[in-house]
């Protein structure tokens, strides 16, 4: 009996998987448990359907990330913030400032989880960090910061 598998089921296959599997097999488990549906035309173009869909919208999110990793590649920001002796700053510049300060600046909204920094921020300088938007799309900028007057 052909059935597509709508969860992951251990030992069998993934989600979206149609398979050919012994007929007790599928009324007494899969279909009983809700993990299969059976495979006929009208569910098999339904799943067509929906990886179609889900594709399109992965292809969608990528043009927009591409775009906005090209608008942010190579840019930089400036901070101002207060310190004590010796330069090292009250507090430090965090993923958040950063985030803010982008949207502000240049438009685009980043997610504070998405910005990768390659040390702490706690003293005047420039520093590098990267942007991961999605799977191969990122953008790498620098934040300097300056002493506030």
């Amino acid at each position: 009996m052909k059935v597509i598998l709508i969860k992951d089921v251990k030992g069998s296959g993934k989600a979206g998987q149609v398979l050919d599997v012994a007929d007790g097999y599928a009324r007494n488990f899969l279909l009983a448990k809700g993990y299969a549906i059976e495979a006929t035309a009208k569910n098999i173009n339904d799943l067509e359907g929906k990886k179609a869909s889900q594709q399109h919208k992965l292809d969608v999110a990528k043009a927009d990330a591409e775009a906005a990793a090209a608008k942010l590649n190579g840019k930089s920001l400036t901070v101002k913030a207060k310190a004590g002796q010796g330069g090292k700053l009250f507090g430090s510049v965090t993923t958040t400032t950063l985030c803010d300060m982008i949207k502000s600046q240049f438009g685009v909204d980043v997610d504070k989880k998405k910005i990768v920094l390659s040390s702490d921020i706690k003293a005047y300088g420039d520093y590098d960090f990267e942007i991961k938007m999605t799977q191969g799309v990122s953008a790498k900028m620098t934040v300097k910061v300056v002493p506030e007057e």
